[in-house]
């Protein structure tokens, strides 16, 4: 995935690239969205590490190259998470009897949306930015919120936190990885790893109140 993104750090489709996949991953987790960031980032680090040797460069009279912007990569990523959130409680909430249905046939979406309803209503919105971590956390809160009816402005503001708190975690792990170990494949695959800790550790807290409830 290095190279392949490698080919599209000099152009703007790196950021059409990246909110796209973040946009889409509320409906398809399966999507790579955090593992794409995190390479951009990447791909960033080595970019500003070259710059650090432009005297270098300019010397062998090597053309410079065009990196991501960190800035630029954030808030593509912050945006796409919070439109795609939007999108998914739109359509949730226009779902109708056939997404009830459908929510009633899977344990997993009954249990969340009513966890979130009670935790939306008394200043539990955490609980929003926290399964933004956790493996298609994302796509059961936003559906979730929208089946049971949420207002927009209590789930909008932690949608936005969540993005955040989500693109920049991930943008950082990128391009700290980067600095430290290198824009090699090993850098990238810890950086990787860190996020899918993150998400094992959302998850844990998630079903946590659920075994205490119980026990």
């Amino acid at each position: 995935m290095l190279d392949s993104v490698g080919m599209l750090t000099g152009s703007p489709w790196i950021y059409a690239v990246v909110a796209l996949s973040v946009l889409l991953d509320v409906f398809l987790p399966v999507l790579p969205s955090g593992v794409l960031v995190i390479t951009a980032a990447t791909a960033a680090a080595a970019g500003s590490t070259a710059a650090a040797g432009s005297a270098v460069a300019a010397a062998d009279q090597m053309p410079p190259q065009e990196v991501p912007s960190l800035l630029a990569l954030l808030l593509c990523a912050t945006t796409a998470s919070v439109l795609g959130d939007l999108v998914a409680y739109h359509l949730a909430w226009r779902g109708g009897a056939r997404l009830d249905r459908a929510i009633a046939r899977s344990r997993r979406l009954t249990t969340a949306q009513e966890r979130l309803g009670a935790a939306l209503g008394r200043c539990g919105g955490l609980l929003v930015v926290i399964a933004r971590f956790a493996p298609g956390g994302r796509s059961v809160v936003s559906l979730g919120a929208g089946a049971a009816h949420r207002r927009v402005k209590d789930f909008l503001p932690w949608s936005a936190l969540a993005a955040v708190a989500w693109a920049g975690y991930s943008v950082g792990l990128g391009y700290f990885g980067g600095q430290w170990m290198g824009t090699t494949w090993v850098g990238v695959a810890v950086s990787v790893l860190a996020l899918f800790a993150a998400g094992s550790l959302a998850a844990y807290v998630i079903r946590r109140p659920r075994a205490r409830e119980r026990a």
